[in-house]
């Protein structure tokens, strides 16, 4: 697992269990848990500072941040009146528009998302078509998208892309920004979502709400407690809400999950275009090398077909990665031979060597046994 994967890992986990704390009273180890996804979070931002995607880390970043400061309050709160464990929710202010809304959405064109053409075709006939002429679509048009597969192909790619094609108002959100331990308050941030949405559509906008790890919020769960059971419901009463035939609402909701068979099929049915999204096949890594690359400085022997060839089973975010570490490699090696202290040095080109050591170092990110899974879940629920 490469460095960038590790810290996404790492972020996620501790914002799963920050989650986790927070509904279970225990303030202090929520807080702390928050703190360290925080941190991960930021690293991540650093450690890929042109990552097209960083808006979306960042946002989140501060999610958890606006919910550290509603915990440390209501701490204070129980300080001051002598008490330790209220879970009242008195104290408990409702997340604001500007912790929901990611206001400049990430910088990814259509044409950044390579490959995945049965996908783009899925998306286009669902939304750009409906927003550019909805009066061709009497019958009305999807308003719910479910994008599933392994890490690392695209999926918040192909959100962020169709919202600057249609200039969409952004919503970026995930399960930790929503849930809470307090009771009626998610539900009430479900409810807030979608009118806020709501009220861009009213103005002209088009919205589109992006949920990633969808499977965390609405997933089956075996030991439900009463407050998740309202969150799924108040979900599904919003996601019927906008798919009402009779309105022509040019609201979507984008959910992300990469693991599908964790949703429960209420959920499943109000998504009416059920797309997956694979690891790329030789000519979509063909092209990312081709992109990846472009900004790179190569040496005349570096054969990116060959390249495209050996790494089959990689993920899109593996391929970048793979042309990151070959020029962190050069960079390393120019600053260990001192060359680096002469501005007038330059780089020398990446070789192919270069590349085929960095792909023997790194293993692929999703294992073969992952992909016969999707498989079979797209046979039995697919809807493009």
């Amino acid at each position: 697992m490469n460095a960038t994967e590790e810290l996404m890992k790492a972020a996620t986990y501790y914002a799963s269990e920050a989650v986790k704390y927070d509904k279970q009273g225990s303030k202090e180890m929520a807080i702390s848990a928050y703190q360290k996804a925080i941190e991960l979070l930021l690293k991540l931002v650093q450690f890929n500072p042109d990552y097209d995607l960083n808006k979306v880390y960042l946002q989140r970043a501060n999610a958890y941040k606006a919910r550290i400061e509603v915990l440390q309050g209501s701490l204070q709160q129980e300080m001051r009146e002598g008490r330790l464990n209220d879970t009242s929710a008195d104290n408990v202010s409702i997340k604001t528009d500007d912790d929901l809304i990611l206001r400049e959405k990430p910088n990814v064109k259509w044409s950044d998302v390579v490959g995945l053409k049965h996908a783009k075709i899925a998306i286009k006939e669902s939304i750009i078509y409906p927003y550019k002429r909805p009066d061709l679509f009497p019958l009305g048009w999807p308003r719910g998208i479910l994008l599933f597969g392994p890490p690392g192909c695209g999926k918040t790619l192909l959100a962020a892309a169709v919202a600057n094609e249609i200039d969409a108002v952004f919503i970026s959100v995930d399960a930790a920004s929503i849930m809470s331990k307090w009771l009626g308050e998610a539900e009430k941030n479900v409810a807030k979502l979608f009118n806020t949405a709501k009220k861009y559509v009213k103005e002209g906008r088009a919205v589109i709400i992006f949920i990633d790890e969808l499977d965390s919020l609405i997933s089956t769960h075996s030991t439900e407690v009463g407050g998740e059971t309202r969150v799924r419901n108040q979900f599904l009463k919003e996601m019927d809400g906008i798919m009402d035939k009779g309105k022509r609402l040019h609201l979507y909701v984008i959910g992300s999950t990469n693991k599908p068979w964790e949703l429960d099929w209420p959920f499943i049915r109000r998504f009416q275009k059920r797309i997956y999204v694979p690891l790329p096949d030789y000519e979509a890594r063909l092209q990312m090398f081709r992109l990846y690359t472009s900004r790179l400085r190569l040496a005349k022997g570096v054969d990116l077909s060959e390249l495209a060839l050996i790494t089959e089973g990689y993920s899109g975010s593996d391929i970048r990665d793979i042309c990151q570490s070959a020029q962190i490699k050069v960079v390393r090696e120019f600053f260990e031979s001192g060359k680096a202290e002469n501005k007038g040095n330059k780089l020398r080109p990446i070789t192919m060597g270069d590349f085929v050591e960095i792909i023997r170092e790194r293993k692929p990110s999703v294992s073969k046994e992952m992909i016969p899974l999707y498989k079979r879940w797209y046979e039995m629920f697919k809807a493009l």
